[in-house]
Order: C-alpha cells, then structure tokens, then sequence
C-alpha cells in the first residue's frame, strides 16, 4: 500500500477549506481545520508532513501560528497562503516562522498541487538524510537518485504528448512550434488569453528541453508588490529591509541550470522591468542588500494575457525587455478559436472531476456537448472545468450529463432537445442534431464565413457545403475565403 503524506490545511473559511482539500486529497491525505486552536489539536494527535496555512485567520494571523509551529513541531514543512495585502507581514515573518513557501492568491490548482509535492518531497529528504541512524544515512547517490526519480514521473506528467487536443486543432501546431523551442537554449514567451494553458506548455517546453532534468520554478508576477517580487526572484541579505531577518535565496538561483517561469510579466512595473532586464542582459542577479552579483544560468519562459506589444507602443513594457523575452514567441488560441478541442477536453476534465469527486459520470449528453460547441468560454479552459465541475456536483446519477445540468450562463446556448424526454430518438437522429448544432454555433462565430468554419471543423469547403445543404444551414451568408 502506497504511504500517502498527510498535509493539514487551515483556513477558517469553509468553502476554501473544501477547495484545497478537493485539490490535494487524490494525492494526499488532507486534514482539515477551522482555526488554530483545531491544526494544534491535530498536531499533538497526528504525525504531519506539510501545513498550508491561509494567513487571515480568526485570533492570530497565519505567520504567528506558524512561529509556534516551528519551535513545537519542526520538522513539518510550513506553507502559507495568503493575497498580496498581507505581503508585509509575512515578509516580516517569513524567516522566523521557518516558512518553506508564500502561495499567493488566486492560486492555480496545478501550481498548487506542484508546490505541496515538492514541499512533501522535502520532508521525506529531510528525515532520511537527518533522521536516520549514521549507519542507515542515505548516501548523496542515494538522495540524488530519489530527485531524479521524482523529476522523472514530472517530466512524464508534463509531456507534450499529454496536451490534450483533437486532430485538426491548431494547439497542433502550436506544440510543433513549442518542440522547436525544446532544442535551443533560448528565451520563450507564451501569449493567450487566462485559462488556455500557458503554464501546462511551458512545463513541456522545460521537461524536453536539455534543461529538464534540473528545476522548474514558477512565480506570478502579477500577484506581488515590487519589493516582495524582488526578493522572491533575486533574493536578499539580512536586513535589506524591514523583516529581513536572514539571508534568503531568490528563485533565480534555486532555478539555477534549469528553467524559472514569469507568469503575467505584463502586470510588473516599469522600475521591475529595469531590474529584470539586467539579469536577462548580465546573466547575474543581486540580492537585495548584496555588494556583489552572482552569475546565474537560467533559461526564462515567460507569459502574458495582455497584447504586451500594444503595452510597448503606449510606453507601459519596456521595448529592450520585450525583445529580450520574446526570442521566440509562442501563441495559445482561445478555446473559442478551436471549438473541436471542446469535446476531448470535456472529457479529460471529465476524468479529473471524476477522481477529485470519487464519481463514474460516463460522459456528455450530446445536447451537453452542443451547448459548449455553441458557448464563447471567455474563461477558457478553466470556466469549462468550473462547469463541469458543477454538472456533477449536481448530477445524482453516472450516466451522462444532460443540458439541465448546465449553469445559466451556458445554457441558453443550448440547442433544444430532441424529444420530451431528452433522451430518446435514433442514435442516427440524435448524431445528426448534434452535428447541426455544431455547425450553426461554427457559422455563427465565423459569421458565415465557410472557410474558417470548414477550418474549425476539420472539413473541407465542399464537405461543409454538402452540410449545410443537408440541414437547410446557412442562406444568403458570407463565403469568404
């Protein structure tokens, strides 16, 4: 039976509590707790590996908890999660409360999920290499083995083969682009709107690349105050600023030889930028509070959901840093650009939802499915999770989700069902109405255009003509090329 590390989370909010826990419980065990007072209780009666601790919390702030943790409890790997209006206080406490890792809010569930592997994998190094009788110690082979080992099963959950997506889509030739980037040493940036997938790619492009076999490091630049952002990627020396208390090593230099992540580079300001630029220009970072620089080597996927050239023309991103960052640039369509990735998407977050909710839901109704060909998904990828979330928490049975499950938002979308009772009908007839929705939503979003509908759906011109003849689609529409 496989050992699964028991991580306790706190955060006096119910409904967040749920979210983390939904998040982590297929790979760990996950105990909760409403206050301080309850994550005590739980310590004194449980042996715990990680704590992942909101920082607003009733009576005392996370960080405070956390303090006391560490003299009481310390070996646990001690998180904290928080927005970036309490970024001072835990920069304050961030070093006395021994804290390994701030994760900021909104945080991504991958993300999140990574940085709670990591903080398990740290404590399990930590015991075997301080824990252990001297003749039982684990060799430096030993430890180096068991991070290559995990760095391996990271490189094959991130492959570019497990980027989900149909045949004809165009994410096809977004990865051959991507491989490309695999085989040079050079800086990538990834544009596309939020939800579409920029971090899933960079991981591919980290894990087959040369470097892939040395760290993967992710900040979110958009989520920290100036001060605190440098801190994170540069580092700092003790008392560089007020809460200072030690050194800190950046994320630059943890990422060293391998790749670090800048997601949402648009958002930094203009004196940030300088400083980045430096490090990209030197191949050096200075830690705040530091005389001397030290030479990193460290390749930089950045991200952005903003026209970051636009940003340049009105003056708010530097030209120099664009070009720097943009070597080799890489663009994710929205998942309305590519509507046949809809269905095999669905399914694969199907899946998930499945596992996180312990379900067998079989599927998608075809009217379900039409409903989301026919729906913009301003939030991409991530609302389409958001909804079928939803639809099963709602369902009471496995069989297929129906239309009436959908929220409002996409249901008048919704073609209508086939008969009174939504589910019956030849199967001949409930395919047909499916592919005739399909193809109305596609003209719809093309505005008649027959050519970037034939593109959409993977047809030719002729066979969609044929198409549209067949269900009486499409008279007195454009057909343009």
């Amino acid at each position: 039976m496989t050992h699964h590390a028991t991580v306790l989370v706190i955060d006096d909010e119910v409904r967040s509590l749920e979210t983390l826990r939904r998040v982590l419980a297929d790979e760990f065990e996950v105990i909760g707790a409403r206050s301080t007072g309850e994550a005590e209780a739980v310590l004194a009666g449980e042996m715990v590996q990680v704590i992942l601790c909101d920082q607003r919390m009733p009576g005392e702030t996370g960080v405070a908890f956390l303090k006391r943790v560490r003299d009481q409890w310390p070996d646990t790997v001690r998180m904290i999660i928080s927005g970036y209006t309490d970024s001072e206080d835990i920069i304050a406490g961030i070093n006395e409360a021994g804290i390994y890792q701030y994760v900021t809010k909104p945080w991504h569930p991958d993300a999140l999920l990574a940085s709670v592997r990591d903080a398990a994998a740290l404590f399990r190094l930590q015991k075997e290499a301080g824990g252990a009788a001297a003749e039982t110690k684990p060799s430096p082979q030993a430890l180096a083995a068991a991070v290559e080992g995990r760095r391996r099963a990271e490189r094959g959950r991130y492959e570019f083969d497990r980027i989900v997506h149909a045949p004809s889509s165009p994410v096809e030739g977004v990865i051959a682009l991507a491989r490309r980037a695999t085989l040079y040493d050079i800086s990538v940036l990834i544009t596309g709107e939020s939800g579409t997938g920029k971090e899933l790619l960079a991981r591919a492009i980290h894990y087959g690349s040369a470097r892939g076999d040395k760290p993967f490091v992710v900040e979110n630049c958009g989520a920290l105050p100036d001060e605190l952002l440098e801190s994170e990627l540069f580092g700092c020396k003790k008392g560089a600023f007020t809460g200072a208390y030690q050194d800190r090593v950046g994320l630059f230099e943890v990422a060293d030889g391998g790749t670090i992540f800048l997601d949402e580079i648009g958002e930094t300001s203009p004196s940030f930028q300088v400083k980045l630029l430096r490090v990209l220009q030197e191949g050096e970072i200075r830690p705040l509070g530091a005389q001397r620089p030290r030479k990193v080597d460290v390749r930089v996927v950045a991200a952005t959901n903003r026209d970051l050239l636009g940003e340049v023309d009105a003056g708010r991103f530097r030209r120099d840093l664009y070009y720097r960052l943009a070597a080799f640039p890489v663009h994710l369509p929205a998942l309305k650009d590519r509507p046949m990735d809809i269905p095999p998407v669905a399914a694969r977050l199907l899946d998930d939802v499945n596992r996180t909710f312990h379900r067998r839901v079989s599927g998608f109704a075809p009217e379900t499915l039409a409903a989301f060909a026919a729906h913009r998904w301003p939030g991409n990828v991530r609302e389409l999770a958001n909804e079928i979330q939803r639809m099963v928490a709602l369902s009471d049975r496995d069989g297929p989700l129906g239309p009436e499950l959908l929220s409002d938002v996409v249901r008048p979308a919704a073609p209508p069902v086939i008969d009174g009772e939504g589910g019956g009908g030849l199967l001949r007839e409930r395919v047909e109405a499916l592919e005739r929705a399909l193809i109305e939503a596609s003209l719809r979003r093309t505005g008649g255009n027959i050519s970037r509908s034939a593109d959409e759906l993977g047809l030719s011109r002729v066979g969609l003509r044929a198409k549209m003849e067949r269900y009486d689609l499409g008279r007195g529409g454009a057909d343009a090329d």
